[in-house]
């Protein structure tokens, strides 16, 4: 359910910059949140404003695509809102985006990119991601009240989002969603512990062989 008392805030960085941890913390904030939207829409170039429009009536905040694209549209049609550029490394985005998509075709990344998988793509991808954030920098370069970059997989949590949107800090941790550099480094410690169980194993073991 949409809140009367919220402005909009539209979260416009790009998909795989921590954009659910954005989501999640908006939720824990009392927004009402959506996207992504329209991924899989055949049509997602000719309708994305319709879409829009019908969907910012719903809800308070938006996340993920399409809504990075159209964020000199929201800012015209919905003045006073908030956005919020999520970003990260573009060394480390790709890594994600190619990880997580491999080669799989959505008409949403076909309307973003051009074509519609990273894998093969890769510098066509960086090179619109890394221009969406620089237009975006200068498009509210005058406007610090309006836009806050938000380097999530870096370590912004509470402590820039709560002042921006004018909200009361939660007593709770700041939300961490689809982490895959968590999940890596938690399968490096499993490896790691699993060889020194079967070392310690082998030892006991050839102690005990000696023993006979």
């Amino acid at each position: 359910m949409i809140s009367e008392l919220k402005k909009k805030v539209f979260g416009i960085g790009f998909h795989k910059t921590a954009t659910s941890s954005l989501a999640a913390a908006l939720s824990i904030l009392g927004y009402s949140v959506t996207g992504p939207n329209g991924v899989n829409n055949p049509n997602i170039a000719k309708e994305v404003f319709d879409i829009a429009s019908r969907l910012v009536s719903k809800f308070d905040a938006f996340q993920d695509n399409p809504w990075p694209m159209l964020y000199k549209y929201l800012d015209q049609k919905y003045p006073n809102s908030k956005f919020i550029l999520t970003i990260r490394s573009p060394e480390d985005w790709i890594r994600s985006v190619v990880r997580h998509f491999g080669g799989e075709v959505t008409p949403m990344r076909e309307w973003i990119y051009g074509v519609g998988n990273p894998v093969g793509n890769e510098d066509i991808y960086l090179f619109t991601y890394e221009r969406h954030n620089k237009e975006v920098l200068k498009y509210f370069k005058n406007r610090p009240d309006d836009l806050l970059v938000l380097a999530i997989t870096e370590g912004d949590g509470w402590e820039k989002l709560c002042p921006f949107l004018g909200e009361e800090r939660p007593n709770t941790p700041f939300p961490c969603k689809n982490q895959a550099g968590v999940r890596e480094r938690w399968e490096k410690r499993k490896g790691k512990f699993l060889w020194q169980k079967y070392y310690l194993l082998r030892h006991h073991l050839l102690n005990f062989l000696s023993s006979k």
